[in-house]
Protein backbone atom coordinates (compact mmCIF):
# COMPACT_ATOMS: atom_id res chain seq x y z
CA UNK A 1 0.00 0.00 0.00
CA UNK A 2 1.20 3.49 -0.05
CA UNK A 3 0.71 5.82 2.45
CA UNK A 4 0.08 9.20 2.56
CA UNK A 5 -0.57 11.82 5.55
CA UNK A 6 -3.70 11.73 7.26
CA UNK A 7 -4.19 15.15 8.86
CA UNK A 8 -7.25 16.31 11.30
CA UNK A 9 -7.57 19.75 12.96
CA UNK A 10 -3.61 19.92 12.75
CA UNK A 11 -2.76 16.75 13.80
CA UNK A 12 -1.45 13.80 11.64
CA UNK A 13 -3.36 10.79 12.09
CA UNK A 14 -0.90 8.04 10.53
CA UNK A 15 2.73 7.39 10.53
CA UNK A 16 5.26 6.59 7.92
CA UNK A 17 7.02 3.24 8.71
CA UNK A 18 9.84 3.44 6.82
CA UNK A 19 9.60 7.35 7.00
CA UNK A 20 10.04 6.95 11.00
CA UNK A 21 12.66 5.00 10.87
CA UNK A 22 14.77 7.34 9.05
CA UNK A 23 14.10 10.40 10.82
CA UNK A 24 15.53 8.36 14.12
CA UNK A 25 18.21 7.00 11.83
CA UNK A 26 19.24 10.45 10.68
CA UNK A 27 19.21 11.66 14.47
CA UNK A 28 21.58 8.77 15.45
CA UNK A 29 24.29 10.20 12.74
CA UNK A 30 23.76 13.72 14.08
CA UNK A 31 24.81 12.67 17.24
CA UNK A 32 27.59 10.55 16.19
CA UNK A 33 28.94 13.51 13.88
CA UNK A 34 28.83 15.75 16.96
CA UNK A 35 30.19 13.20 19.34
CA UNK A 36 33.36 13.22 16.93
CA UNK A 37 33.34 16.89 16.71
CA UNK A 38 32.84 17.59 20.61
CA UNK A 39 35.27 14.78 21.40
CA UNK A 40 33.25 12.95 23.53
CA UNK A 41 34.07 9.80 25.10
CA UNK A 42 31.81 7.09 25.06
CA UNK A 43 31.87 4.82 28.71
CA UNK A 44 33.68 2.10 26.14
CA UNK A 45 36.55 4.87 25.65
CA UNK A 46 36.59 6.26 28.79
CA UNK A 47 34.60 8.24 29.48
CA UNK A 48 32.30 9.31 32.47
CA UNK A 49 29.34 10.25 31.10
CA UNK A 50 25.85 8.52 32.06
CA UNK A 51 25.95 4.99 31.53
CA UNK A 52 22.27 3.60 32.60
CA UNK A 53 19.62 5.82 31.56
CA UNK A 54 15.78 5.55 32.34
CA UNK A 55 14.15 7.74 29.69
CA UNK A 56 10.44 8.48 30.51
CA UNK A 57 8.33 8.62 27.39
CA UNK A 58 11.21 7.60 25.13
CA UNK A 59 9.56 7.11 21.27
CA UNK A 60 8.82 10.93 20.24
CA UNK A 61 10.53 14.44 20.72
CA UNK A 62 12.83 15.73 23.34
CA UNK A 63 12.45 12.26 25.13
CA UNK A 64 13.31 10.11 21.98
CA UNK A 65 16.28 12.81 21.48
CA UNK A 66 17.55 11.94 25.17
CA UNK A 67 17.59 8.78 24.59
CA UNK A 68 19.66 8.86 21.38
CA UNK A 69 21.71 11.33 22.81
CA UNK A 70 22.72 8.85 26.21
CA UNK A 71 23.30 5.93 23.85
CA UNK A 72 25.02 7.18 20.70
CA UNK A 73 26.92 10.16 22.09
CA UNK A 74 28.01 8.99 25.65
CA UNK A 75 27.53 4.65 25.10
CA UNK A 76 24.81 4.16 27.57
CA UNK A 77 22.33 1.45 27.69
CA UNK A 78 18.90 2.80 28.59
CA UNK A 79 15.80 1.27 29.60
CA UNK A 80 12.71 3.58 27.88
CA UNK A 81 9.18 3.59 28.46
CA UNK A 82 6.09 5.23 26.13
CA UNK A 83 2.88 3.83 25.26
CA UNK A 84 1.88 3.37 22.09
CA UNK A 85 -0.12 1.98 19.75
CA UNK A 86 1.93 -1.19 18.32
CA UNK A 87 1.18 -1.86 14.06
CA UNK A 88 0.23 -4.82 12.46
CA UNK A 89 0.70 -6.09 9.11
CA UNK A 90 -2.13 -3.75 7.72
CA UNK A 91 -2.84 -1.69 9.93
CA UNK A 92 -0.34 1.55 11.38
CA UNK A 93 0.99 1.74 14.64
CA UNK A 94 2.09 5.15 15.91
CA UNK A 95 4.92 6.77 15.23
CA UNK A 96 6.62 6.25 18.75
CA UNK A 97 6.05 2.79 18.36
CA UNK A 98 8.36 2.72 14.56
CA UNK A 99 10.69 5.21 16.42
CA UNK A 100 11.35 2.71 18.93
CA UNK A 101 12.10 -0.06 17.21
CA UNK A 102 14.48 1.75 14.90
CA UNK A 103 15.84 2.77 18.07
CA UNK A 104 16.26 -0.32 19.57
CA UNK A 105 17.70 -2.01 16.09
CA UNK A 106 20.16 0.28 15.93
CA UNK A 107 21.48 0.05 19.97
CA UNK A 108 21.72 -3.52 19.32
CA UNK A 109 23.86 -3.17 16.14
CA UNK A 110 26.28 -0.76 18.11
CA UNK A 111 26.43 -2.91 20.83
CA UNK A 112 24.31 -1.50 23.56
CA UNK A 113 21.28 -2.16 25.67
CA UNK A 114 18.56 -1.55 25.06
CA UNK A 115 14.73 -2.32 26.53
CA UNK A 116 11.86 -0.74 25.33
CA UNK A 117 8.89 -1.12 27.61
CA UNK A 118 5.44 -0.30 25.50
CA UNK A 119 3.49 0.43 28.90
CA UNK A 120 1.83 2.77 31.42
CA UNK A 121 4.33 5.07 32.44
CA UNK A 122 1.78 6.41 35.18
CA UNK A 123 1.27 3.07 37.07
CA UNK A 124 3.43 1.41 39.73
CA UNK A 125 2.85 -2.03 37.54
CA UNK A 126 5.87 -0.32 34.92
CA UNK A 127 7.74 1.31 38.11
CA UNK A 128 7.96 -2.20 39.19
CA UNK A 129 9.18 -4.33 35.87
CA UNK A 130 11.40 -1.04 35.45
CA UNK A 131 12.88 -1.61 38.78
CA UNK A 132 12.86 -5.83 37.76
CA UNK A 133 14.80 -5.05 34.68
CA UNK A 134 17.47 -2.68 36.59
CA UNK A 135 18.28 -5.64 39.23
CA UNK A 136 18.50 -8.21 36.31
CA UNK A 137 20.98 -6.22 35.16
CA UNK A 138 22.94 -5.17 37.79
CA UNK A 139 22.57 -1.89 36.57
CA UNK A 140 21.49 1.71 38.47
CA UNK A 141 20.65 4.52 36.53
CA UNK A 142 23.08 7.79 36.36
CA UNK A 143 20.43 9.58 34.40
CA UNK A 144 16.44 9.42 34.87
CA UNK A 145 15.10 11.86 31.94
CA UNK A 146 11.05 12.64 32.54
CA UNK A 147 9.57 13.22 29.53
CA UNK A 148 5.91 12.57 29.79
CA UNK A 149 3.56 14.33 27.98
CA UNK A 150 0.02 12.90 28.03
CA UNK A 151 -3.67 13.69 28.11
CA UNK A 152 -4.86 11.49 30.77
CA UNK A 153 -3.33 9.81 34.02
CA UNK A 154 -4.78 7.24 36.26
CA UNK A 155 -4.00 8.13 40.28
CA UNK A 156 -2.38 4.45 41.00
CA UNK A 157 -3.72 5.14 44.60
CA UNK A 158 -7.26 6.22 44.20
CA UNK A 159 -7.96 4.73 40.57
CA UNK A 160 -9.17 8.16 39.46
CA UNK A 161 -8.93 9.06 35.99
CA UNK A 162 -7.93 12.91 35.51
CA UNK A 163 -7.98 14.98 32.18
CA UNK A 164 -5.74 17.76 31.24
CA UNK A 165 -6.56 20.74 29.05
CA UNK A 166 -5.12 23.54 27.49
CA UNK A 167 -7.09 26.25 28.26
CA UNK A 168 -6.06 29.57 29.75
CA UNK A 169 -7.42 30.79 33.24
CA UNK A 170 -9.09 33.85 34.35
CA UNK A 171 -10.61 34.72 31.09
CA UNK A 172 -11.30 33.78 27.53
CA UNK A 173 -8.22 33.40 25.13
CA UNK A 174 -8.55 34.33 21.51
CA UNK A 175 -5.58 34.59 18.85
CA UNK A 176 -4.52 33.55 15.47
CA UNK A 177 -3.12 30.51 14.48
CA UNK A 178 -2.03 28.54 11.07
CA UNK A 179 -4.12 25.80 9.50
CA UNK A 180 -0.64 24.51 8.52
CA UNK A 181 -1.88 22.11 5.75
CA UNK A 182 -4.30 24.56 3.75
CA UNK A 183 -1.23 27.29 5.07
CA UNK A 184 -4.35 29.86 6.24
CA UNK A 185 -4.75 31.83 8.70
CA UNK A 186 -7.46 31.29 11.22
CA UNK A 187 -8.90 32.38 14.43
CA UNK A 188 -8.75 30.47 17.95
CA UNK A 189 -10.45 30.48 20.80
CA UNK A 190 -10.87 28.85 24.15
CA UNK A 191 -12.89 29.52 27.15
CA UNK A 192 -11.54 29.92 30.71
CA UNK A 193 -10.55 26.67 32.72
CA UNK A 194 -12.76 25.67 35.72
CA UNK A 195 -10.91 25.10 39.17
CA UNK A 196 -11.24 21.54 38.77
CA UNK A 197 -9.66 21.59 34.96
CA UNK A 198 -6.82 23.06 36.61
CA UNK A 199 -6.64 21.08 39.67
CA UNK A 200 -6.57 17.66 37.35
CA UNK A 201 -4.16 19.29 34.49
CA UNK A 202 -1.90 19.66 37.96
CA UNK A 203 -2.61 15.44 38.62
CA UNK A 204 -1.60 14.53 35.11
CA UNK A 205 1.19 17.44 33.94
CA UNK A 206 2.72 18.37 37.14
CA UNK A 207 5.48 16.70 39.27
CA UNK A 208 3.03 14.39 41.21
CA UNK A 209 4.01 11.29 38.85
CA UNK A 210 7.74 12.74 39.22
CA UNK A 211 8.29 12.14 42.77
CA UNK A 212 6.42 9.10 42.81
CA UNK A 213 8.98 7.71 40.21
CA UNK A 214 12.12 8.91 41.99
CA UNK A 215 10.60 7.83 45.44
CA UNK A 216 10.16 4.12 43.99
CA UNK A 217 13.35 3.95 42.46
CA UNK A 218 14.97 5.20 45.26
CA UNK A 219 13.13 2.58 47.79
CA UNK A 220 14.08 -0.11 45.70
CA UNK A 221 17.72 0.94 45.73
CA UNK A 222 18.42 1.53 42.00
CA UNK A 223 19.70 5.41 41.92
CA UNK A 224 23.82 5.23 41.31
CA UNK A 225 25.55 7.64 43.27
CA UNK A 226 25.63 11.05 42.07
CA UNK A 227 22.10 10.15 39.91
CA UNK A 228 20.69 12.85 38.29
CA UNK A 229 16.95 13.48 36.82
CA UNK A 230 15.69 15.81 34.83
CA UNK A 231 12.13 16.88 33.53
CA UNK A 232 11.34 18.88 30.54
CA UNK A 233 9.39 22.31 30.25
CA UNK A 234 8.57 25.37 28.31
CA UNK A 235 8.06 28.78 28.92
CA UNK A 236 8.33 30.23 25.64
CA UNK A 237 7.22 34.31 25.00
CA UNK A 238 5.16 36.78 26.93
CA UNK A 239 2.48 36.75 23.89
CA UNK A 240 1.89 32.95 24.57
CA UNK A 241 1.59 33.29 28.37
CA UNK A 242 -2.35 33.84 28.00
CA UNK A 243 -3.18 30.61 26.16
CA UNK A 244 0.19 28.28 28.17
CA UNK A 245 2.65 29.90 30.64
CA UNK A 246 -0.59 31.37 32.65
CA UNK A 247 -2.59 28.77 31.73
CA UNK A 248 -3.41 25.18 32.68
CA UNK A 249 -0.07 23.80 31.24
CA UNK A 250 1.65 26.27 32.84
CA UNK A 251 0.17 25.94 36.03
CA UNK A 252 0.96 21.98 36.04
CA UNK A 253 4.84 23.20 34.99
CA UNK A 254 5.06 25.55 38.09
CA UNK A 255 4.14 22.08 39.98
CA UNK A 256 6.90 20.26 38.20
CA UNK A 257 8.87 23.31 38.83
CA UNK A 258 8.42 22.72 42.48
CA UNK A 259 8.92 19.53 42.43
CA UNK A 260 12.44 19.74 40.81
CA UNK A 261 13.63 21.78 44.09
CA UNK A 262 12.14 19.27 46.21
CA UNK A 263 13.50 16.18 44.53
CA UNK A 264 17.12 18.20 44.35
CA UNK A 265 17.51 18.04 47.63
CA UNK A 266 16.51 14.37 48.60
CA UNK A 267 18.59 13.56 45.92
CA UNK A 268 21.78 15.89 47.11
CA UNK A 269 21.11 13.92 50.74
CA UNK A 270 20.39 10.26 49.76
CA UNK A 271 23.12 9.98 46.69
CA UNK A 272 24.98 13.39 45.83
CA UNK A 273 22.82 13.83 42.57
CA UNK A 274 20.10 16.59 41.73
CA UNK A 275 16.90 16.81 40.08
CA UNK A 276 16.92 19.87 37.55
CA UNK A 277 14.22 21.29 35.05
CA UNK A 278 15.31 21.67 31.79
CA UNK A 279 13.24 24.85 29.79
CA UNK A 280 13.24 23.96 25.87
CA UNK A 281 13.30 25.65 22.84
CA UNK A 282 9.33 25.62 20.85
CA UNK A 283 9.56 22.86 18.35
CA UNK A 284 6.85 21.12 16.46
CA UNK A 285 5.96 18.16 18.71
CA UNK A 286 2.77 15.91 18.97
CA UNK A 287 2.48 17.67 21.91
CA UNK A 288 2.94 21.66 20.74
CA UNK A 289 0.83 21.04 17.74
CA UNK A 290 -2.17 20.65 19.54
CA UNK A 291 -1.67 24.30 21.20
CA UNK A 292 -3.35 27.16 20.77
CA UNK A 293 -1.39 30.35 18.50
CA UNK A 294 1.78 28.05 18.96
CA UNK A 295 1.57 27.19 15.01
CA UNK A 296 1.90 30.68 13.79
CA UNK A 297 4.74 31.91 16.54
CA UNK A 298 6.64 28.92 15.87
CA UNK A 299 6.54 29.34 11.83
CA UNK A 300 7.83 33.04 12.53
CA UNK A 301 10.28 31.91 15.27
CA UNK A 302 12.17 29.69 12.41
CA UNK A 303 12.12 31.75 10.02
CA UNK A 304 14.29 34.37 12.51
CA UNK A 305 16.19 31.95 14.13
CA UNK A 306 16.90 30.61 10.71
CA UNK A 307 18.01 33.87 9.47
CA UNK A 308 20.18 34.25 12.46
CA UNK A 309 21.89 30.32 11.65
CA UNK A 310 20.44 29.52 15.52
CA UNK A 311 17.58 27.37 14.98
CA UNK A 312 17.58 23.83 16.79
CA UNK A 313 15.28 21.07 16.13
CA UNK A 314 14.89 18.38 19.07
CA UNK A 315 17.98 16.11 18.61
CA UNK A 316 19.93 19.44 18.21
CA UNK A 317 18.63 21.45 21.85
CA UNK A 318 18.96 17.43 23.61
CA UNK A 319 22.90 17.29 22.29
CA UNK A 320 23.50 20.46 23.31
CA UNK A 321 21.95 20.06 26.99
CA UNK A 322 23.99 17.18 27.59
CA UNK A 323 27.40 18.11 26.35
CA UNK A 324 26.87 22.01 27.68
CA UNK A 325 24.97 21.61 30.35
CA UNK A 326 24.99 18.33 32.20
CA UNK A 327 28.28 16.64 31.36
CA UNK A 328 30.95 19.61 31.12
CA UNK A 329 33.68 18.09 33.63
CA UNK A 330 36.42 15.87 32.89
CA UNK A 331 35.91 13.10 30.54
CA UNK A 332 32.44 14.33 29.96
CA UNK A 333 32.07 13.68 33.51
CA UNK A 334 28.56 15.45 35.61
CA UNK A 335 30.14 18.47 36.90
CA UNK A 336 28.17 21.86 38.49
CA UNK A 337 24.77 22.10 36.31
CA UNK A 338 24.27 26.18 35.23
CA UNK A 339 20.79 27.03 36.14
CA UNK A 340 19.15 30.33 36.52
CA UNK A 341 17.53 32.09 39.37
CA UNK A 342 14.99 29.47 39.96
CA UNK A 343 17.09 26.37 39.57
CA UNK A 344 16.45 26.04 36.05
CA UNK A 345 18.32 24.66 33.12
CA UNK A 346 17.97 27.25 30.49
CA UNK A 347 18.10 25.24 26.90
CA UNK A 348 16.20 28.23 25.71
CA UNK A 349 18.27 30.95 25.53
CA UNK A 350 18.77 31.55 21.89
CA UNK A 351 14.80 31.19 21.50
CA UNK A 352 14.33 33.96 23.71
CA UNK A 353 17.35 36.50 22.68
CA UNK A 354 15.85 39.79 22.84
CA UNK A 355 16.93 40.42 19.36
CA UNK A 356 15.55 36.90 18.32
CA UNK A 357 11.87 38.23 20.42
CA UNK A 358 11.94 41.59 19.18
CA UNK A 359 11.78 40.31 15.65
CA UNK A 360 8.99 38.03 16.63
CA UNK A 361 6.99 40.89 18.10
CA UNK A 362 7.28 42.85 15.11
CA UNK A 363 6.55 39.77 12.73
CA UNK A 364 3.58 38.92 14.62
CA UNK A 365 1.29 41.87 14.72
CA UNK A 366 2.20 42.87 10.91
CA UNK A 367 1.09 39.52 10.07
CA UNK A 368 -1.57 38.36 7.03
CA UNK A 369 -2.65 36.29 5.37
CA UNK A 370 -1.37 38.46 2.53
CA UNK A 371 1.73 38.68 3.87
CA UNK A 372 2.11 35.22 5.77
CA UNK A 373 4.68 33.14 3.13
CA UNK A 374 6.62 36.25 3.85
CA UNK A 375 6.81 36.55 7.37
CA UNK A 376 6.46 32.80 8.53
CA UNK A 377 8.64 29.37 7.50
CA UNK A 378 5.73 28.29 6.22
CA UNK A 379 7.58 25.10 4.63
CA UNK A 380 9.84 24.36 7.46
CA UNK A 381 7.05 24.32 9.86
CA UNK A 382 5.32 21.80 7.44
CA UNK A 383 8.14 19.54 7.27
CA UNK A 384 8.61 19.38 11.00
CA UNK A 385 5.31 18.72 11.36
CA UNK A 386 4.94 16.04 8.59
CA UNK A 387 8.19 15.00 10.17
CA UNK A 388 7.09 13.59 13.59
CA UNK A 389 4.58 11.03 11.69
CA UNK A 390 7.55 9.93 9.34
CA UNK A 391 6.35 12.15 5.98
CA UNK A 392 8.45 14.59 3.99
CA UNK A 393 11.85 12.89 5.12
CA UNK A 394 14.25 13.18 2.26
CA UNK A 395 15.68 9.67 0.74
CA UNK A 396 12.21 7.86 1.26
CA UNK A 397 10.14 7.51 -1.66
CA UNK A 398 6.42 8.00 -0.43
CA UNK A 399 4.78 6.33 -3.60
CA UNK A 400 6.39 2.87 -3.00
CA UNK A 401 4.28 0.42 -1.80
CA UNK A 402 4.57 -0.28 1.70
CA UNK A 403 4.44 -4.52 2.02
CA UNK A 404 3.60 -4.59 5.77
CA UNK A 405 2.72 -1.74 8.27
CA UNK A 406 4.48 -3.18 11.17
CA UNK A 407 7.58 -3.46 9.32
CA UNK A 408 10.36 -0.58 9.06
CA UNK A 409 12.09 -1.35 6.43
Amino acid sequence: MVIKPMVRSNICINAHPVGCAKETENQIEYVKTQKKKRGIKSVKEGGKGPKTVLVLGCSTGYGLASRIVSAFAYGADTIGVSYEKEATETKSGTPGWYNNTAFDAAAKKAGLVSITMNADAYADETRSQVIGEAKKLGRKFDLIIYSLASPVRTDPDTKVLYKSVIKPRGKPYSGKYIDIMSQTLKESSEEPATEEEIANTVKVMGGDDWRRWIKQLSQAGVLAKGCRTVAYSYIGPELSHAIYRDGTIGTAKLDLEKAALDLNEELKSSVGGGAFVSVNKGLVTRSSAVIPIISLYLSVLFKVMKEKGTHEGCIEQIERLFAERLYTGADNSAADVPTDSEHRIRIDDWELADDVQKLCRERMTAVTQENLSQLCDLEGYKHDFLATNGFDIAGVDYDKDVARMDAIS
